[in-house]
């Protein structure tokens, strides 16, 4: 099934209604919105193994 850009969006947007303010809390979901982002903008393949070489994630 192929993720589409909508579908990126909102799971990106329901990540984002759960950030606390607090950055210890908020460091996987800012990560896994990273991720998200990545995606949707085409920095990446989908379904590559490695996220990405130049900043680790």
């Amino acid at each position: 099934m192929e993720t589409t850009q909508e579908t990126l969006q909102t799971q990106i947007d329901q990540l984002e209604s759960q950030l606390t303010g607090d950055m210890f809390k908020d460091m996987d979901i800012k990560d896994k919105i990273h991720n998200l982002r990545m995606k949707l903008n085409g920095v990446k393949p989908v379904d590559s193994a490695i996220d990405c070489v130049g900043c680790g994630s």
